[in-house]
């Protein structure tokens, strides 16, 4: 049924066309509906662009400002577990804002590597390479439907069970209405907030990795086609050279691909490493200490959809590092012994460049991988460990 709304989450048959750059289709669709990109039709770009500018002052401005102004005006109305609830999205809506900057800031160089994605894709012409090609098509665009299920349950988890209660489920500020006289009016302006919020957060989420998810595609291609570099026979030393040097481009492609994209994601995964320990911390002082069954099970979920923004993409890093080193072992152990002198010392000079790992950083300071992700968020626990020592949430109750 899913696969009939969203074709594009199916591996497609190699009758159809498939580009790598259609891994980004459904994640396109979603940054085109807040003025990131740029009008087909250069008639609305007025108006496109006035779009853009009243999502990201109402989203990234307004947002962020009306949750912390409702702390000031009417912060003795919280209570200890309302106020951890709404803190935990606070912070998380506030970083949201610095992730979606870069991210805007950065649509440039996207298109660059998406233009990139399409030369890497010209070389792939065998049927096993095309296959390859529209399995992680696919697989990109499926990882973008099963982030939108799961942040999106949070709202739908959460929205109902404080607007049967009688309570606002995030507290904002809204000008000129009083949220206590017009509660539902409120409420459901602050659930379409927050789902759009939480829409923006996806995308920025799920960017860097479908992105490096195609780099791992080519990646995999290379390794077959270094693997197989001289094992057809009846060819000439020169038609073996030129295969070895079609290798280089397309190593040379990926490394330039990936180059394009890390100043776009060095700072969204900076935000998100600052942020994941204190939001994990706050969530579970806030589930150990103050949350029901049913409050509870929302932080849960929150605390999972926390972890999905920086474990997948690390994890995606730490495996293109060792992908690296298999492009290595992978050239080293070809056939290229009985090889003449121009290709040993060609080789010799792409296998040194091969065996540099491709090392993405977070603000040019932590490095993408699971032992920082790990580290950061050993935080969260340190937080709650100094809480029990303390007794402070017995002082809060």
């Amino acid at each position: 049924m899913l696969s009939k709304l969203l074709p594009f989450i199916v591996e497609k048959p190699l009758s159809e066309r498939v580009q790598s750059r259609d891994a980004f289709i459904y994640l396109d669709w979603a940054v085109w509906s807040f003025g990131w990109t740029k009008p087909a039709d250069k008639r609305w770009s007025l108006v496109y662009k006035l779009w853009a500018a009243f999502m990201v002052g109402l989203i990234l401005i307004f947002l962020p400002l009306s949750m912390g102004f409702e702390y000031v005006q009417r912060f003795k109305s919280f209570s200890a577990g309302e106020f951890l609830s709404s803190l935990e999205i606070g912070v998380d809506v506030f970083g949201n804002s610095f992730k979606c900057a870069f991210t805007m800031i950065g649509y440039r160089k996207m298109e660059e590597a998406k233009r990139l994605l399409n030369r890497l894709d010209e070389r792939c012409v065998q049927a096993a390479e095309r296959a390859t090609v529209h399995r992680y098509v696919a697989l990109g665009n499926r990882v973008y439907v099963i982030y939108h299920i799961f942040y999106y349950s949070f709202v739908l988890m959460n929205f109902p069970y404080f607007l049967l209660k009688g309570r606002h489920a995030w507290r904002m500020y809204f000008p000129l209405i009083n949220t206590d006289q017009h509660f539902l009016l409120s409420s459901i302006a602050e659930c379409i907030l927050m789902a759009e919020c939480i829409f923006m957060n996806l995308c920025t989420d799920v960017c860097p990795l479908i992105s490096m998810l195609m780099s791992r595609c080519h990646i995999t291609l290379l390794k077959d086609r270094l693997r197989n570099l001289r094992s057809e026979p009846g060819k000439t030393e020169d038609e073996y050279l030129e295969e070895l040097t079609k290798c280089i481009r397309d190593h040379r492609l990926i490394l330039d691909y990936v180059n394009a994209l890390r100043p776009v994601f060095s700072g969204t995964i900076f935000v998100q490493f600052l942020l994941i320990g204190t939001v994990l911390g706050l969530s579970m002082i806030n589930l150990m200490f103050f949350s029901t069954f049913w409050t509870g099970l929302a932080t849960c979920l929150f605390m999972f959809d926390v972890s999905m923004e920086t474990f997948p993409f690390c994890y995606l890093c730490n495996v293109i590092i060792d992908d690296c080193q298999d492009l290595a072992d992978c050239l080293f152990h070809s056939n290229w012994v009985s090889a003449d002198r121009r290709y040993r010392t060609t080789l010799i000079y792409f296998l040194h460049n091969l065996q540099k790992p491709i090392i993405l950083t977070a603000g040019g300071v932590f490095p993408i991988c699971m032992n920082t992700n790990l580290a950061m968020m050993k935080l969260a626990f340190s937080v709650v460990t100094l809480i029990k020592q303390f007794n402070l949430a017995e002082k809060f109750q």
